[in-house]
């Protein structure tokens, strides 16, 4: 049994830069705070509240003060900044540089234009979407699919952005169908802001899930990233399965496959990929000592 995993999965740049910024910070203060969690994945997470680092929501922070509170790689809405200066809390800035650019130009167009209605492609909620949302004083409208899109005012202009890993085929659907439905004499214009980072991962993730037997997709369950990219690999493969660590493999999943690929989303780390490998490894070990 040949096992593999993808060299392209783990860690996006902005997830890795974070987590770089809170093990730097702990290891000179021992007790860090971070602003919801660093990344949507459970063992990631534990991991590092084991060195020290306290995840914490916007009503506890709204409590603190005189300390220092990380914001993750999502971003945050202005009134965080306001918030944190007014309680003398140090801000580790840890916004992925492709967001932060994204939170720039969505305030500049609706500074320039508050009229417009700016709209966001992203799922209601995420810790992303709420950051850019908060660049128009929570004007902006969010829309998850051509459902909440056919509800979009056609007649005013429309400003299309998008939450930065969503599936660009998804946003290009989305722009047609705006195109088609847009009144004589009202603008659209349409912004691609999805990170080439992850887009890129679309095709080689469904390359890499065709050539196996069976895939693992380690992932945890708050992961927009991952659920978009297991969809791709249960597409091209349906014997995939997506799970957050090692306890939640089924050694029944490998009778008769002679090919398994580990893969995972830009909030999982390899050390995860590689249990889950090792996981397998010593079943089938155990098993052939057995016959």
């Amino acid at each position: 049994m040949q096992i593999e995993i993808d060299s392209d999965s783990g860690f996006c740049f902005g997830v890795t830069t974070a987590i770089n910024k809170a093990e730097e910070k702990l290891s000179a203060d021992k007790t860090l705070y971070c602003l919801g969690d660093i990344v949507h994945n459970g063992m990631e997470c534990e991991r590092l509240r084991g060195m020290g680092l306290i995840t914490i929501n916007h009503e506890q922070l709204s409590g603190l003060s005189n300390t220092k509170v990380l914001l993750r790689a999502h971003g945050e809405p202005p009134e965080t900044y306001a918030l944190a200066a007014r309680n003398n809390i140090e801000i580790v800035d840890a916004t992925c540089p492709v967001v932060l650019q994204l939170q720039r130009r969505i305030k500049k167009m609706y500074d320039s234009n508050p009229d417009a209605q700016i709209v966001i492609f992203g799922r209601n909620g995420h810790a992303e979407v709420l950051g850019l949302v908060g660049q128009t004083h929570n004007n902006a409208v969010v829309v998850e699919n051509i459902e909440d899109v056919q509800r979009l005012d056609f007649h005013r202009d429309i400003y299309l952005y998008s939450q930065t890993t969503k599936s660009l085929d998804e946003f290009h659907h989305i722009i047609e169908y705006i195109q088609q439905h847009m009144a004589e004499g009202a603008t659209f214009s349409s912004f691609d802001t999805i990170c080439r980072q992850v887009a890129n991962r679309m095709p080689n993730i469904a390359a890499f899930a065709a050539r196996h037997d069976l895939i693992l997709f380690v992932s945890g369950g708050k992961s927009s990233n991952g659920k978009v990219l297991f969809k791709e690999c249960s597409g091209v493969n349906p014997n995939s399965h997506q799970i957050e660590g090692p306890d939640q493999i089924d050694m029944g999943w490998l009778e008769g496959v002679d090919t398994i690929g580990i893969c995972g989303a830009t909030s999982t780390p390899k050390w995860l990929m590689e249990q889950c490998r090792d996981k397998i490894l010593e079943y089938n070990e155990n098993k052939n000592i057995k016959q």
